[in-house]
């Protein structure tokens, strides 16, 4: 078994969409995979994909906000598939509205879901990237990061990704560990369709619109992020790190 195969990622929220399909992507690639989500049982299907595939996975229940459910699921994460090196905090959620009518727990539910969920998630796991003197951290952004009618909270979450990614990379670059980060556009996942139903669209005709406004000329799939993510927790990526790559389609400017 080579290094590569050796590895041992945990990816959040991967019980479906992005991080679903980022857990399959780094199974395929050779890592044992711990697929974490609030939702222990919805992890099923995801497990099932990459053992099916002759791979190794583990299911793990986790609220990302919650310090002390992060420190006991990455311990037994450890425990199980040896020490998580690789961490992809894609765990999100949507409470979108424009801000007179956006309340306390709206903002505050997405800030620690993405933000705070990301911190206790990599304070967790650097210990065991320092160990091994070598680490991948990748967090989720969005094209939203720029601003976006009706996201205030998410994105300023969004936002503050990409300044904890750079903020990691100076720290942690030291012991091995590079962090980077992924900023998807329009990608087809159950959030976009819910940003949908919000504006009263049907999802095609939502995802036909947003085509058109992208140079490509269509909507991004879940696999298209999971790409850029293995790219970044791979071997050879050790000389990248502290960057933010958008996955849209084109130029958002």
């Amino acid at each position: 078994m080579s290094t590569t195969e050796q590895r041992v990622a945990v990816v959040t929220g991967a019980a479906r969409g992005i991080g679903a399909a980022t857990a399959v992507r780094l199974a395929a690639e050779g890592r044992a995979v711990a697929v974490l989500d609030l939702d222990e049982a919805a992890c099923a299907d995801t497990v099932e994909k990459i053992t099916a595939a002759g791979g190794r996975a583990l299911a793990v229940g986790c609220d990302v906000s919650d310090s002390a459910q992060v420190d006991s699921a990455v311990a037994r994460i450890a425990d199980a598939l040896g020490a998580p090196v690789i961490l992809v905090n894609n765990a999100g959620v949507l409470r979108d509205n424009l801000l007179f009518k956006m309340s306390d727990s709206d903002w505050d539910t997405v800030m620690n879901v993405h933000l705070r969920g990301a911190f206790l998630m990599s304070r967790a796991c650097q210990k065991h990237m320092v160990d091994a003197r070598f680490g991948r951290i990748v967090n989720l952004s969005s094209s939203s990061a720029l601003g976006n009618r009706g996201q205030a909270n998410y994105a300023a979450a969004k936002a503050g990704m990409q300044g904890l990614t750079k903020t990691l990379a100076k720290e942690l670059g030291k012991f091995g560990i590079t962090a980077n980060s992924v900023a998807p556009g329009f990608i087809a996942t159950e959030m976009t369709a819910a940003t949908a139903a919000r504006v009263g669209m049907s999802f095609e005709d939502f995802s036909a619109a947003a085509a058109t406004q992208i140079p490509v000329q269509r909507v991004g799939e879940p696999e298209d992020v999971a790409h850029a993510i293995a790219f970044f927790t791979g071997e050879q990526a050790g000389y990248v790190s502290g960057q933010v790559m958008y996955v849209a389609g084109g130029p958002l400017n």
